[in-house]
């Protein structure tokens, strides 16, 4: 078994830590026949995130996980239960892979809740991602000569009465940094907090950090792409990535990491 690789869980009542320790916080309990993705492993203990709707991250024992069988595939079978690492890596050529193991299990939950699992959506929210944020990690914005003015509050840009704060629905002082971009595509205002947060019944107004919760960004992620599914279908039918990547990001900012990633995943990806 290596990094990446889809485990079975061989056991009953097998305890999911927060930690490789017998006194680390038991997180959850795996049932025999659970999926799992491997992500590392440390002496006996192996770190792995789950192959579900909400995917969790923790550690458990070596001695209760075996080799996944192709005779019993993740998630009913469906497209993304074919895709590895290794098909992955290629469209990050900049990416720890440790990045990519950690985070796509998230991803594909994601996409899996709002019935996108499929190869053309894979390809492009894993073309987003590398637009968006190349690491492969939920992130939080960093500040710029974009968002933060010299000497200014940090994301003071985005606060009120600035046109870009009206865009946003930023109505308060301090929504700025409140509400910047988060996750793996960056979400980014009060009203988009709201509203997606709405879709998915997740308080994201409330709770803004949770866009940097991976099982919450890979939600996030998937929601964008499913306000605009058939339009974004029907370009990337055409082989129109331009028009595809707008539907996202609302004009062309990251398009050459957007178009790489995407027309390298074509070749890399299961057909």
């Amino acid at each position: 078994m290596a990094q990446g690789d889809t485990l079975t869980v061989t056991g009953d009542d097998v305890n999911l830590r927060s930690g490789p320790s017998t006194d680390a916080a038991v997180l959850t309990t795996l049932s025999r026949g659970d999926r799992v993705s491997e992500v590392s492993r440390t002496g006996d203990w192996v770190e792995v995130v789950t192959i579900a709707d909400n995917p969790l991250g923790g550690f458990t024992s070596g001695q209760y996980l075996a080799p996944a069988t192709a005779a019993a595939p993740a998630s009913g079978g469906d497209y993304m239960s074919k895709v590895t690492v290794d098909q992955v890596a290629p469209m990050f050529p900049q990416t720890p892979r440790a990045n990519i193991q950690a985070n796509l299990p998230f991803v594909e939950a994601g996409l899996r809740k709002l019935d996108l699992d499929d190869r053309q959506m894979l390809l492009m929210a894993l073309g987003t991602i590398r637009a968006e944020t190349a690491s492969f990690k939920p992130i939080p914005e960093g500040q710029s000569k974009y968002n933060t003015a010299p000497g200014g509050p940090p994301f003071g840009l985005y606060d009120p009465p600035s046109q870009i704060a009206k865009n946003l629905g930023n109505t308060q002082a301090g929504d700025g940094a409140r509400y910047k971009g988060r996750g793996y595509v960056q979400l980014t205002g009060r009203y988009n907090y709201a509203r997606v947060g709405k879709q998915l019944g997740v308080d994201l107004e409330g709770n803004p950090d949770l866009g940097c919760d991976g099982a919450t960004a890979g939600l996030i992620l998937a929601q964008f792409l499913k306000n605009n599914e058939s339009k974004i279908r029907a370009a990337l039918a055409a082989n129109d990535l331009k028009t595809a990547r707008k539907l996202v990001n609302g004009g062309s900012l990251g398009l050459d990491d957007f178009t790489d990633a995407y027309n390298t995943g074509v070749k890399t990806l299961p057909a």
